[in-house]
């Protein structure tokens, strides 16, 4: 999955699979995680929100299944 560039000091990247609802997070830490059943529009919400780090907490983290990518 091509993520796009966020510019949070949380985030790295991110990006989107519509075809799966499928959304991908690279942090600073290095780890990536994929975040299942999200919708477009919150895809879309965390590019633009002005703080990426706070809207991924409030909205995404602790919301969704996710799972750890260990293998890009």
């Amino acid at each position: 999955m091509n993520r796009q560039p966020i510019h949070s000091s949380v985030i790295v990247s991110a990006g989107y699979d519509p075809g799966t609802n499928t959304m991908d997070v690279e942090f600073v830490s290095g780890r990536v995680y994929r975040y299942f059943m999200i919708p477009a529009e919150m895809f879309e919400a965390l590019t633009k929100a002005d703080s990426a780090g706070r809207y991924f907490n409030e909205t995404i983290r602790e919301r969704f299944p996710s799972q750890e990518l260990t293998e890009l």
